[in-house]
Order: structure tokens, then C-alpha cells, then sequence
């Protein structure tokens, strides 16, 4: 009679090989690609389990990079931008170099100070279509694209709608020396004509979210 095969236990953690970084079901991950002129990929660790040898496993769910997904990487992407996909994959735990931090869009740009370890992510990604959730984000400037956390943008006193300054014909110094900021539609209002102490300079979300007013 054939002998029943051990079967695969849970695990509720993994050391990372050579260092004391503990990972848990849930926490982000750098793993080691096998072309390796490429950044490592960054994924959640859905479960950890180990097979009759010992041998260690990760179920993973994938981050894309802009340039990954079907419309390559656009304008408005950050640098550190990362988009949840539904790519669900098992992995040796081996593979995993080190740990990182996906903030969503919010935390991100609250931030004094972003680290190696620090990514963003404010979109889910579908692999198979390109098809990105949600559907729709506010945009800004008159060029009408969403927010990069990367670029400085001023907020005009007026409409409080935000602007890169190269769409506004300024520079990034001239925009941080400026006392006030009028857009071209406002500074022709006639009630523009007010004094105006200090303008804020690339928003926190939560002032971008309550001045949005067009959605693409």
C-alpha cells in the first residue's frame, strides 16, 4: 500500500537568508529577478508554507512598475510608483532580498523624507487587459494630467486648482520664489486684484482631493 505523502504545513513567518528581517503573510517584499540588470520585483506575501523537506514557499501577489503593464510607463507616474495586480504566483522564499513598504497615494505624499524601501501604489492592475481599477482619478494644470508626487506644483489663489509651473511659462525656481500664484483665467477676474501673502507648493492629497473638478 502506498505511503500517504506529508503534506505542506503553514508557516506564520521567514527569516530572510543571511539577515534578521523577519516576513509575515501580508508584508511587501523585494524579490531577486533572474535577469539581474533589472530592479527586483516587489510583491505581498500572501502565505508561506513549507513542503515535507523543509523546503520553504511564498504565494505572492505582484506589483507591476509602470513600464511593466501593457501602457508602459506615462507623464504622471512617480518614480516609486507600483500598481497592485491581480498576477498571483509561488515562489522559493529564497528569492526574497529584502523588505519594502508600499504606501497607498496618501501616506506616500505625506512623507518628509523617502527611503530605497519606500514605494506607492494607488491603482490595481489587471495583467491579462491593462484594465486598471479604479477607472478614473482627478487631473490638474491646463494640461490636464493626474498628480506625480515627484513634481513641484503651485495652487492658484483663485480657483485652487494646482499647476506645473512649465505649463505656466515659470521655472521651478521662479515658482518657489513667487509671494502669490494667480493661473491665467483668475489674474484676468477682476476680483483678482488682492494681496496675497504665500501660496502652498505640491499639495497633500487631502488638498488635491477637495479642489478636484475635472475626473479622466
Amino acid at each position: 500500500m502506498a505511503k500517504t505523502k506529508p503534506g505542506k504545513k503553514d508557516l506564520d513567518s521567514y527569516t530572510i537568508k543571511g539577515t534578521n528581517k523577519v516576513v509575515r503573510p501580508g508584508d511587501c517584499v523585494l524579490m531577486r529577478p533572474s535577469d539581474s540588470d533589472k530592479p527586483p520585483y516587489v510583491a505581498r506575501v500572501e502565505k508561506i508554507e513549507a513542503d515535507h523537506r523543509n523546503n520553504v514557499k511564498v504565494r505572492v501577489r505582484w506589483y507591476y512598475r509602470p513600464e511593466e503593464s501593457i501602457g508602459g510607463r506615462r507623464q504622471f507616474h512617480g518614480a516609486k510608483e507600483l500598481f497592485l495586480s491581480d498576477h498571483y504566483d509561488v515562489q522559493s522564499a529564497h528569492t526574497i532580498e529584502g523588505k519594502c513598504i508600499v504606501h497607498s497615494f496618501k501616506n506616500y505624499t505625506k512623507l518628509e523624507n523617502v527611503g530605497a524601501e519606500d514605494y506607492f501604489c494607488r491603482f490595481e492592475y489587471k495583467a491579462a487587459t491593462g484594465g486598471f481599477t479604479p477607472d478614473r482619478v482627478a487631473v490638474y494644470c491646463k494640461c490636464e494630467m493626474p498628480y506625480n508626487p515627484d513634481d513641484l506644483m503651485v495652487q492658484c489663489e483663485g480657483c485652487k486648482d494646482w499647476f506645473h509651473p512649465s505649463c505656466m511659462g515659470m521655472t521651478i525656481e521662479e515658482a518657489k520664489k513667487l509671494d502669490h500664484f494667480l493661473c491665467f483665467d483668475c489674474s484676468s477676474d477682476d476680483n483678482a486684484k488682492r494681496t496675497l501673502n504665500a501660496f502652498p507648493v505640491s499639495p497633500s492629497v487631502e488638498g488635491k482631493v477637495e479642489t478636484k473638478r475635472r475626473k479622466r
